[in-house]
């Protein structure tokens, strides 16, 4: 098996790819590591390709993959892990603000250290403030919400033991929350490293503001599936419940007073004037509403062919 296999999503990068290429073979060489390098030319519209097919000529340990259109970078990296073969599998960005210096000492932490997985940490950033405060608040969001101590989760520059990246699923935008989906699996020795972060030398950032808050979405996204995916009556029932009674408890309140004031022989007020009544039937129809989306969710989770597979760690015969 291969030592290392390189994941490398790209769009738009012919004028970085030649040098990045030359300074991935300079390291691994000088480390003696025997590697793999994946270029994974996500729809571009430039002369990626015509670059990737000229590497592949002069090094064939080049592999190059050519998306009809442009899916993302989750697809990318889906595609990436599942074609590698390296015993570690490391992911960089391709605009050369990742150092591929890092390979050798990303792969004693996961080979030597033990570590199941490792993620960069730009510490010292050579962005404008409009991206970096946005990714500060959105990696203390992600700390909260995850429960992982990690400093920079959208670091392109990750390492992981090739076991992970054959078990986990990475769609829509969730390679930020990489690390994340594998703790969930179960992949729970993940450390940290410091890494160095250059700016970009070609071209122009592909990622607008508008992935802060996607990012933010599928990160709920993320936590309700992994929480209630094969599960939804525990979420969607008991917030039903909740509802409901809460509703039901009104209707209850208004009858009471009704008969209450029927007993006394007093005019009682019409259960149409009290802002109680209808404050109490729509938490009921909510309620309702709530109840059955988590039946309906029940029947389609108990509907999926993959409701009962799990990540199996050993076993014995």
């Amino acid at each position: 098996m291969l030592n290392v296999s390189l994941v490398i999503p790209l769009f738009n990068e012919a004028e970085s790819l030649p040098e990045l290429h030359a300074w991935i073979v300079r390291v691994c060489k000088e480390a003696r590591i025997s590697y793999e390098i994946l270029l994974l030319d996500d729809g571009s519209t430039d002369n990626s390709w015509d670059v990737i097919q000229s590497l592949k000529k002069q090094d064939s340990a080049v592999r190059g993959f050519r998306f009809r259109s442009n899916y993302g970078k989750s697809a990318a990296l889906n595609v990436g892990f599942a074609e590698s073969r390296g015993e570690v599998v490391i992911t960089m960005d391709a605009d050369l603000q990742d150092s591929p210096d890092e390979i050798p000492s990303l792969r004693s932490m996961i080979m030597d250290e033990n570590y199941q997985v490792v993620s960069g940490w730009k510490k010292k950033r050579y962005d404008p403030l409009t991206k970096t405060i946005p990714t500060k608040l959105f990696n203390w969001a992600t700390r909260k919400i995850s429960h992982l101590s990690l400093h920079d989760f959208n670091c392109g520059l990750k390492a992981y033991h090739c076991e992970v990246v054959k078990n986990i699923e990475v769609y829509g935008e969730m390679h930020r929350y990489i690390p994340v989906i594998a703790n969930w699996e179960g992949f729970t020795r993940i450390g940290e490293k410091v890494v160095a972060h250059s700016a970009r030398k070609y071209g122009s950032t592909k990622f607008g503001m508008s992935r802060f808050v996607n990012g933010f979405l599928d990160l709920l996204s993320l936590f309700f599936m992994s929480k209630f995916g094969k599960k939804p009556m525990h979420f969607f029932g008991l917030m039903g419940s909740f509802n409901f009674l809460i509703g039901a408890i009104m209707a209850c309140w208004i009858t009471t007073e009704k008969l209450i004031c029927v007993v006394k022989n007093v005019k009682a007020p019409l259960v149409t004037d009290s802002p109680i009544f209808y404050v109490g039937l729509v938490a009921m129809i909510i309620g309702t509403q709530l109840f059955l989306a988590g039946f309906i969710g029940e029947l389609v989770s108990r509907s999926s062919p993959e409701r009962n597979n799990y990540n199996i760690k050993e076993k014995t015969d």
